[in-house]
């Protein structure tokens, strides 16, 4: 079971919106907070990824280059521009360029371009996967000098469909920026070093845990137990549950029950399934005791829920 996958899965609420940024020096743009995660990539030139004046004191001016890629885990707003001093003008809505699949803005004056994919990916940060939600605020890989070749791959792919858009552009550039997410989380999770490795970026290569959490994962209606658990982790019971709980942040029953619960409001979003369906492949014996757990997390009766997303 991808774990990454299913994780980001259960938080994704629609597809990423983008725009193709084009700036000449001297250029600046200020970017709003958006309700999801961040994600700007250097197609070619350089400029500056800005925080803005509120921003925590540990967020600092990043110079970007060619091949760049920027991961804002909350959306935070912040500036790109030519120079840290540059002033920076409020973002337009995008408008699009004929020949592109996605929207563009052009900003600047008559000096050096840069041309960079900047958009957002709609996730529940109400609801976020303990794994994103232990990722840095900002994520910036480089991908030039052969790191990381899958992502340096997607990128040059992008920046090739965009630059010359052919028959089937449309459907290629959006499942392009759809992967970027995993590549660049893939890229972030293998640079970590396993001596410094903590929390999820640990779990995901512990000996132990990786099994345990896989498990749940494949199988949520299975009635998992510490014991159980553990007997898959080749752990004791209690050594189990002490490094389960320092690598992923809850307990292994308080993780199933929360996934059990993800998985019941994706199907209900996703799917027309009946509600006893729902809850026997969460785990649940009844459609009452399903009902009764599903709104003990989420305030709202699965019918009502699904009523609501689906209006949505």
């Amino acid at each position: 079971m991808d774990i990454l996958t299913e994780a980001l899965a259960s938080m994704r609420t629609g597809h990423p919106a983008s725009v193709r940024t084009n700036g000449r020096a001297p250029w600046g743009l200020r970017l709003p907070a958006v309700a999801g995660a961040g994600f700007h990539v250097v197609l070619y030139g350089t400029c500056w990824l800005v925080p803005l004046e509120d921003a925590p004191p540990h967020l600092k001016p990043i110079p970007l280059n060619p091949g760049d890629v920027v991961f804002l885990r909350d959306g935070r707003g912040h500036i790109l521009a030519d120079h840290p001093t540059t002033v920076a003008e409020e973002a337009k809505a995008e408008q699009c360029d004929g020949g592109s699949p996605i929207g563009s803005v052009t900003v600047g004056g008559e000096g050096p371009e840069t041309s960079l994919l900047c958009g957002n990916y709609h996730l529940d940060q109400g609801r976020a996967h303990p794994l994103v939600h232990q990722l840095p605020e900002v994520i910036h890989l480089q991908t030039r000098h052969g790191r990381h070749p899958e992502l340096s791959a997607a990128v040059q792919l992008l920046g090739s469909e965009l630059e010359n858009p052919r028959i089937g552009s449309d459907g290629i550039v959006p499942t392009l920026i759809d992967s970027l997410l995993l590549y660049i989380l893939r890229a972030w999770l293998e640079e970590q070093p396993p001596a410094a490795a903590r929390g999820w970026a640990a779990a995901l290569g512990d000996s132990a845990v990786a099994p345990a959490l896989s498990a749940i994962h494949e199988d949520p209606s299975a009635p998992w137990t510490v014991e159980s658990l553990a007997e898959r982790a080749g752990l004791s019971r209690a050594a189990f549950a002490r490094r389960f709980a320092a690598l992923v942040g809850e307990p292994p029953m308080a993780y199933l029950t929360r996934w059990r619960m993800t998985t019941a409001a994706r199907l209900l979003r996703e799917t027309d399934a009946p509600l006893t369906s729902v809850a026997a492949r969460t785990g649940y014996g009844s459609e009452f005791a399903f009902a009764k757990a599903f709104k003990r997390e989420y305030g709202v009766a699965p019918g009502g829920y699904r009523r609501q997303t689906r209006a949505a």
